[in-house]
């Protein structure tokens, strides 16, 4: 039997569940500022996996560091979660939610197309 599949099934989906927790904790403490965390912790995790011998440890690290790439989309993504009132807001960041809130009124009250969304989180 090959238990490599499960292996790294396993710690994928661990890393998935790790990162999550993360991302809340991130965006409520440092905003969309706190995303340059994933991209260093997954650099370095993408570079560490290209040194590692062993396949299923360099799959591992490579997958987390995946992980941590999409975490980069996910800070963002949980800010709006944050402006819409699905998770709490920092209130040491109340006035910044606020100013966020009156720029994008009408995307938090509907469900714009994508384009529409990039544009405004740009400003």
């Amino acid at each position: 039997m090959n238990f490599t599949g499960i292996i790294v099934g396993a710690a994928v989906f661990f890393s998935i569940g790790v990162c999550h927790p993360i991302t809340i904790k991130l965006e409520y403490y440092f905003g969309r500022k706190g995303a340059w965390v994933f991209a260093v912790v997954g650099l370095i995790c993408a570079v560490a996996s290209l040194f590692i011998s062993n396949y299923v440890v360099s799959t591992i690290v490579a997958a987390f560091a995946f992980s941590c790439f999409w975490g980069i989309h996910e800070v963002t993504s949980q800010e709006m979660r944050v402006l819409r009132g699905w998770f709490p807001e920092n209130p040491a960041r109340h006035e910044y939610y606020e100013r966020r809130r009156k720029e994008l009124g009408d995307i938090l009250a509907g469900t714009p197309s994508h384009k529409h969304l990039k544009e405004k989180l740009k400003k």
